[in-house]
């Protein structure tokens, strides 16, 4: 899989990355609406979906969907720092989904489909825990529950089968169970 390109944009979807390109992990829910939500950002290089957060090495989509492997469907998303903040990410990520939902999202449920931010760097986590608190007050100002999202250092990525890969690009109609609540993430 390392010849693939991404579906939309052409680009390398496992590299090599041009020089000053950042890297994150989202999850959040099923990972063929959360990568799409995330090709479309200027300033996003490349998506690709795959696992991570979990306890198995090279785990596959019937492993993982067992909810035994530890891992959630998650999206790299591979941006560059002078077109895109992080701040602007990490508000697309809390805005196009519900993190208060636990192990699901929407009708999905399972451990796979948990909401998780996975970083590869100490400035990168504090912005987003800052980013955690800071949308989980203007939740609970509307009403809802505490946040669930789990925020880490990245560890092993693991891509997920071809067939995956922008999904929604190559199947317009397919499904995407995500949605948000409605509350505005203002990041500073």
């Amino acid at each position: 899989m390392d010849d693939l390109k991404h579906y939309v944009n052409g680009n390398p979807l496992f590299g090599p990355f041009p020089a000053g390109m950042r890297q994150v992990l989202f999850a959040l829910g099923c990972f063929w609406g959360a990568e799409r939500l995330f090709w479309q950002v200027p300033g996003v290089w490349v998506t690709s979906v795959g696992y991570t957060g979990g306890h198995l090495d090279a785990p596959d989509y019937r492993a993982v969907c067992t909810g035994t492997t530890g891992h959630a469907e998650a999206v790299q998303v591979v941006y560059d720092p002078a077109r895109v903040t992080f701040g602007a990410l990490l508000q697309r990520f809390w805005e196009g989904h519900n993190p208060t939902q636990g192990m699901r999202q929407g009708n999905d449920r399972g451990s796979q489909y948990r909401s998780g931010i996975y970083v590869f760097s100490e400035a990168d986590l504090a912005a987003a825990q800052q980013s955690m608190q800071a949308y989980q007050a203007a939740l609970a100002a509307a009403g809802h529950p505490a946040i669930t999202t789990e925020i880490a250092m990245a560890g092993p990525y693991y891509p997920a089968e071809e067939y995956h890969q922008q999904y929604l690009a190559k199947n317009p109609d397919g499904y995407c169970g995500l949605g948000g609540t409605g509350v505005t993430c203002a990041l500073d």
